[in-house]
């Protein structure tokens, strides 16, 4: 028996579309404009501070101290709004029995936020591990590593669920197979590579998962 490790944002919530066009109009409010595909090729599936550190660099000065705040409360509304479980995750689900867990860029509150708004907490309650609780996060291994530790499996009897081209380079390099997630914002060709299956229907994770 495999640990699925699936990360959140784009795997289980529909949410990258949101925060991308979130992420495009702050920055551009900023004086920092950046094209979707821009922010989809340096910040998707990376924690929020790296996109914090890289607008601090740009302007040369520190971001006011409530900004971060402001945002998220901004982005919270969108997601409040418009926010919907992956296409095909829920049946996907159902038919995954083996042990699961999810290991996301996302800090805590918002994990569980997004989680409960789609309906999905209750099936990874108590097995949600964040970025916040390691040194380095995606593309470092840190993240995949951690949640196979704490779910007691070694990285090799482990796969990883991902749809970003960040976090699939963490799974590569913690050792773990890669089904990579093509149906969101992130190109197939950016995803393919070792160790790798990419498909585009949540529908066939199942298959996919058992197949390995």
């Amino acid at each position: 028996m495999r640990l699925v490790i699936f990360d959140c944002d784009g795997v289980l919530v529909d949410s990258e579309p949101i925060s991308v066009r979130h992420d495009v109009e702050l920055l551009a409010e900023l004086g920092v404009p950046m094209s979707e595909a821009e922010v989809i090729e340096r910040f998707v599936g990376r924690s929020p501070e790296v996109m914090v550190a890289a607008i601090e660099d740009r302007l040369g000065h520190p971001l006011p101290e409530d900004w971060f705040d402001q945002a998220r409360r901004r982005l919270r509304d969108a997601w409040a709004a418009e926010l919907a479980p992956v296409d095909g995750i829920r049946e996907a689900l159902e038919q995954i029995t083996g042990p699961v867990c999810v290991a996301s860029s996302s800090g805590h509150d918002s994990l569980r936020y997004k989680l409960e708004l789609t309906g999905l907490y209750e099936r990874f309650a108590g097995r949600i591990f964040s970025a916040a609780e390691v040194t380095n996060g995606k593309p470092a291994p840190d993240l995949f590593l951690y949640a196979a530790e704490r779910m007691d499996f070694p990285p090799a009897d482990c796969v990883v669920v991902e749809d970003s081209r960040h976090g699939v380079a963490a799974a590569r390099a913690a050792g773990m197979d890669v089904l990579a997630y093509a149906g969101g914002v992130t190109r197939a060709d950016a995803l393919a590579g070792r160790r790798t299956i990419v498909f585009d229907d949540m529908r066939s994770l199942p298959q996919l998962i058992a197949a390995h």
